[in-house]
């Protein structure tokens, strides 16, 4: 999808953040915030980049928290749980760039189909991907096996047909409209279309860490695991597996904010800074939501 400007094409401008690593109930209520005040259009468009210190589980909106998360392992391993606002399955945040895209739903360059919003931000990163060498396809599109499977594995618990276990990783199987790298997926992405206005999260993996994933889900028996690890390791991959070196977060970061503003030309990436009203509601945020176990542990 090639993003196009209407009218008379006047350059428009969309706001870039590189907020660095922040813990996770920060980042959520921090891509909550921007979603508050882009619908009061207060702030423009906002693509923001950032990492996670701690390391952290984030459940997607729906998900079983008693059924998917080992909290002795977390608290073992130093990692935090937090809920997103947006679907899907759990992903370890670890060493990995993070991307939000919030925008509202009445924009003109949102397209109204879920399939095609996915585009908006996804083409872009896998052009940045390309700047790093690595050949990414977006999955459901051609070359990337059938859109229909995809969505229908989605219907049918969300995993392959060659899978036995059950798993509540989000990288245990491409979804569609996901980023894949010669069929294994690379960047899990989800939505939430929330008071008018669209968040696509998205998390490009610098490393896999499979073991560990597997260590904070929980899994009937000590085998089940294990097999699940073997299972990430067959349909997930990352960048440094890719191109066998080490990658930092910077050269990361750097790569999809010029994939991103390559897909989006003549539209401009200016970066910013967070308003003061929008570190105000995240900060409120943290204290009624996302840092309270009544969201966490909803479900």
């Amino acid at each position: 999808m090639e993003v196009k400007l209407g009218g008379r094409g006047k350059s428009m401008k969309w706001r870039l953040l590189r907020t660095g690593h922040n813990s996770g109930v920060w980042n959520m209520a921090v891509d909550e915030a921007i979603m508050i005040h882009v619908a009061k259009k207060v702030v423009p468009p906002t693509f923001r980049l950032y990492g996670w210190v701690p390391p952290a589980l984030s459940l997607g909106r729906l998900q079983s928290f008693e059924r998917d998360v080992d909290p002795d392992s977390c608290r073992s391993l130093g990692v935090d749980v937090v809920r997103r606002p947006t679907g899907g399955r759990a992903v370890l945040h670890d060493n990995e760039v993070t991307y939000s895209f919030i925008i509202s739903e009445d924009d003109p360059l949102l397209p109204p189909d879920l399939r095609d919003s996915f585009y908006l931000a996804t083409e872009g990163i896998v052009k940045g991907l390309a700047l790093l060498g690595i050949e990414a396809e977006i999955q459901g599109r051609q070359g990337a096996g059938s859109l229909a499977d995809a969505y229908r594995r989605e219907l049918q618990g969300r995993r392959a047909p060659d899978q036995s276990v059950q798993s509540g990783a989000c990288f245990d199987s491409p979804s569609w409209y996901e980023v894949v790298a010669g069929s294994k997926k690379l960047v899990g992405s989800a939505q939430a279309r929330l008071k008018g206005v669209f968040l696509q999260h998205g998390s490009v993996l610098i490393t896999l860490g499979a073991d560990k994933v597997c260590r904070v889900l929980r899994y009937d028996d000590p085998d089940a695991r294990d097999q699940a690890s073997t299972q990430l390791l067959e349909h997930a991959t990352s960048i440094e597996a890719i191109l066998g070196r080490s990658v930092s977060f910077r050269e990361v970061e750097e790569a999809v904010i010029s994939g991103m503003q390559n897909h989006i030309s003549p539209i401009e990436l200016v970066e910013g800074q967070l308003l003061p009203e929008e570190l105000s509601s995240a900060k409120d945020l943290i204290a009624q939501k996302y840092g309270a176990d009544t969201w966490t542990k909803r479900r």
